[in-house]
């Protein structure tokens, strides 16, 4: 059976959905996933429509029998099932994506537009903060890291030495933003 690339980079990933009723495979849904977003679709319905609108093609490339691709709500549900960073990780492994010496990676933190609730009245959702990243991007190849979530109740100044611990790069030039620039910043790697 003929399988695209991309659907084995996600191979090694948990599974964490129920068993009964799973009808597409994790690695089927984060490669249809990652498809849609690199073809420009932002948001499940556009996700949906992308879908429908290559579903022959798509079906070929994947080599699916009966011809039934996951709808965007299985890709919305796959993707609460699993952890961004293993996805990210997948992805950076995929397309080997690692920073050599002498190369910059920029680094910054963001919040994720929209991503706070205050919602005090619905007994479905908890209110929480709003989510913030840590971003590094490889300056000469315009690359993208896996970002790095910062703890609530704290903020991008105490994480961003964690963050490059964990990146472990010797030789790269880190380039920060003025608010990084601290006396007491020290990270000993």
């Amino acid at each position: 059976m003929q399988q695209a690339a991309i659907v084995e980079a996600f191979a090694d990933l948990p599974d964490q959905r129920r068993r009964q009723g799973r009808r597409h495979s994790l690695p089927l849904c984060l490669a249809l996933f990652t498809l849609a977003v690199t073809a420009g679709n932002q948001g499940f319905l556009a996700i949906g429509d992308w879908l429908k609108s290559y579903h022959e093609q798509l079906s070929e490339l994947f080599g699916m029998e009966k011809h039934r691709l996951p709808s965007y709500s299985t890709i919305r549900r796959t993707l609460l099932s699993i952890e961004y960073q293993d996805y990210a990780a997948s992805l950076a492994k995929f397309f080997n994506i690692c920073p050599e010496a002498g190369e910059t990676i920029a680094m910054d933190g963001k919040v994720v537009r929209g991503s706070f609730m205050v919602e005090k009245d619905n007994p479905n959702c908890e209110s929480h903060p709003a989510i913030m990243l840590v971003s590094a991007y490889v300056v000469e190849r315009g690359l993208i890291l896996q970002p790095y979530e910062v703890e609530k109740k704290t903020n991008e100044i105490k994480s961003l030495p964690e963050f490059i611990k964990i990146l472990a790069l010797k030789g790269v030039v880190f380039a920060f933003d003025a608010i990084n620039t601290q006396k007491n910043l020290s990270v000993n790697c």
